[in-house]
């Protein structure tokens, strides 16, 4: 009986420890800017940069750089072939000598909005080719993801929006991760907001807790007639 118990116990304490190792157990964050240029009747560029962390301020865990070339073909739908630029801190424990990963990225995207009334809804259909550098071996990986959110206005000035998105590996296992999400955000002028909020991040065998504060900024970059 002794000895079982003391396995319990060593499976236990194991079994904390890695928890602890992955950063699971911490609150992070996220900290993001996102750009739409308007540069054209029907074209704008998507400008993106995130700072995520193990911890609310500090352990770095990714940078996450993205652009894009977007096609406004209506009001309601847009398309979009962009590039994006990820490195990332696999580890949560501070490691001699480590080394981050890279990513090189290439993704299309297409975006359909529609209104039911006073809720904005958007659903956000992505492809990504990642091509990954790791330790000195390289990968080329697929993914698609589907996002659906929804903003509730209310006031001019403050909304709430939030959102659900899946992600389907297009090799081995199909699950990625699921991202739930839920913000309050404020209209500072008409083309510039905030928003803070709360994401749970849920990947098959983790799930991770993470604030997040975005500056969203679409600028009208036209020639003023």
């Amino acid at each position: 009986m002794k000895k079982i118990l003391c396995i319990i116990s060593i499976l236990i304490t194991t079994t904390a420890i890695n928890a602890q190792e992955t950063g699971e157990d911490n609150w992070g964050a996220w900290y993001m800017y996102f750009g739409t240029n308007k540069v054209s009747d029907k074209l704008s560029i998507h400008t993106e940069a995130q700072f995520r962390y193990y911890e609310t301020t500090s352990n770095f865990n990714q940078l996450l750089l993205r652009t894009g070339l977007n096609y406004h073909i209506n009001p309601e739908a847009i398309a979009t072939l962009g590039y994006g630029y990820i490195t990332t801190d696999g580890s949560f424990d501070e490691l001699p000598n480590e080394e981050n990963s890279k990513e090189h990225r290439i993704f299309e995207q297409f975006i359909l909005r529609n209104k039911v009334g006073e809720f904005h809804f958007e659903h956000r259909y992505r492809l990504e080719q990642r091509f990954l550098e790791s330790m000195g071996e390289t990968a080329t990986q697929h993914r698609a993801r589907y996002r659906l959110q929804v903003t509730l206005p209310l006031t001019d000035i403050f909304f709430l929006n939030v959102y659900d998105e899946v992600f389907i590996n297009l090799q081995d296992d199909a699950f990625g991760q699921n991202r739930l999400y839920g913000a309050l955000g404020v209209n500072v002028t008409e083309n510039l907001a905030v928003q803070g909020g709360y994401l749970k991040n849920h990947f098959s065998g983790a799930n991770y807790d993470r604030i997040q504060v975005g500056i969203f900024y679409s600028p009208d970059l036209r020639k003023k007639k």
